[in-house]
């Protein structure tokens, strides 16, 4: 119990000196505040936010750091008779029903700030476009254990090329469809308004994903 006590205590500290930080970022910029500015505002040492958060980064991209991996895990997961796509493309399909952050179709108020605060600033753009080649590698590794009890643990050159180049257009596809999406909501629109679009997009964009994947047994 009191280890549950210590780990429920950390992660609300973990979480006040996010809130804090984004809190700051979004009124002043993120290049104008200072790690020491966000440590007092947080009430804790700059010590103690570097142990919780390991750069500036850190402290706005925890939350998009939390579903890396989602993709590879989504395939792995997949009910008897979905293939990988498919399962990619439900679980999109589920985000957009629930106005999931990730699919760009989600018109709450923070949400749309916080977007705008990680596509605004370079630096933080730049660790997620890093955050999109590990999700690519892990998507890779996945679909190639999808591809039955033949595929080798250190797999063919080819394999390993066909595997890597649908996660990376599967990873592409996704960063378009949540972009496009926020720019509609950006414009003014609803994630209501938006959101048959939104559908008919991925619908468009996962049938292109499965033609050139089928060819290769995913």
């Amino acid at each position: 119990m009191v280890e549950g006590l210590r780990t429920r205590k950390k992660e609300r500290t973990r979480q006040a000196i996010s809130e804090a930080a984004i809190a700051m970022f979004l009124e002043h910029g993120f290049d104008r505040v200072g790690v020491a500015e966000i440590a007092a505002a947080a009430e804790v040492s700059k010590p103690t936010l570097f142990r919780y958060f390991p750069s500036k980064e850190d402290l706005v991209l925890h939350r998009i750091a939390d579903h890396r991996g989602e993709a590879a895990a989504v395939v792995r997961a997949r009910p008897a008779g979905r293939t990988p796509l498919d399962a990619l493309h439900d679980a999109f399909m589920a985000g957009l029903d629930a106005r999931e952050p990730t699919t760009g179709l989600c018109d709450h108020p923070a949400v749309m700030a916080y977007h705008r605060l990680v596509f605004d600033t370079p630096s933080l753009a730049s660790r997620v476009a890093e955050y999109a080649v590990a999700d690519t590698e892990a998507l890779a590794q996945a679909l190639r254990e999808a591809a039955g009890p033949d595929s080798d643990p250190v797999p063919h050159p080819t394999s390993r090329l066909t595997s890597r180049l649908v996660a990376a257009q599967y990873v592409a596809v996704r960063q378009i469809l949540a972009r496009d999406n926020y720019a509609a909501l950006a414009s003014g629109r609803t994630a209501g308004q938006v959101y048959g679009e939104a559908v008919a997009a991925a619908g468009t964009a996962f049938e292109l994903l499965r033609h050139g994947a089928r060819a290769h047994g995913l």
